[in-house]
């Protein structure tokens, strides 16, 4: 019987662990199907947000700027979470923003944990759908608001109970936590001679820029230097 675990949510900038940031992280620890301790990090990811992650989280430009450091809330988060098995509605998506991070700052991560959406797929096939919110709906399962982190982090929680009371003795083994498999490459800070070149080109073209010059990996500074010349050219010497 999976009885100690911690259940999380991560909020993102995107879709992609590579190319967008963490904005939230929540969790909560949960011994003996009781909550007994939660964690909630806003994070600064220092850029703009698009306007479809505000509408979905309620995270305004304005709150996201007051809240924490990446790494402040990424290593706070694990060593809440020590070494207990995780538990996420498709966990993997939450983990490799985690992975990207910890393997760019080199710090070991490796996690087991326990996926509820996989869950959800096996033992309820008559639900139309998968998704968190959906199976909050049909399942009952209140939240304050959906798309911040605690609060999903709370709804899976809830969701892994639920799923273990009615099925778990038909199949214990689908509750047992798995190793997460997520290989990421390590993204290395962009160079002076990148962030003065490409603050060079923002200023001449008159460019307000979505993200920190100081928060650029080598290959974001690439990518968004070499659409500034593509659409705007070269800085005439």
């Amino acid at each position: 019987m999976l009885e100690a675990y911690v259940a999380v949510d991560l909020e993102m900038t995107g879709l992609h662990a590579r190319t967008d940031r963490i904005l939230e992280i929540g969790a909560v620890k949960v011994e003996q199907g009781i909550v007994s301790e939660t964690y909630q990090r806003l994070v600064n990811p220092r850029m703009e947000l698009r306007e479809e992650i505000i509408s979905l989280t309620g995270i305004t430009n304005q709150m996201a700027k007051q809240g924490s450091d990446t790494g402040e809330a990424v290593e706070g988060f694990l060593k809440f979470a020590k070494d207990l098995p995780l538990v996420g509605h498709n966990i993997i998506y939450d983990y490799s923003f985690l992975k990207q991070y910890t393997v760019n700052h080199g710090i070991v991560l490796e996690k087991e944990a326990v996926d509820t959406l996989k869950l959800a797929r096996k033992f309820l096939p008559q639900v139309e759908k998968k998704s968190l919110d959906y199976l909050c709906e049909v399942l009952k399962i209140e939240r304050a608001r959906n798309h911040r982190a605690l609060e999903d982090a709370k709804a899976t929680a809830e969701l892994l109970e639920y799923l273990k009371a009615h099925f778990y003795t038909i199949e214990p083994k689908a509750f047992v936590p798995k190793l997460l498999q997520y290989k990421v490459k390590k993204q290395s800070p962009a160079t002076s001679v990148q962030k003065r070149h490409l603050k060079e080109l923002a200023e001449y073209h008159k460019i307000e820029l979505d993200r920190e010059l100081d928060s650029l990996t080598r290959n974001e500074a690439s990518r968004i230097t070499d659409k500034i010349l593509a659409s705007y050219g070269k800085v005439p010497r």
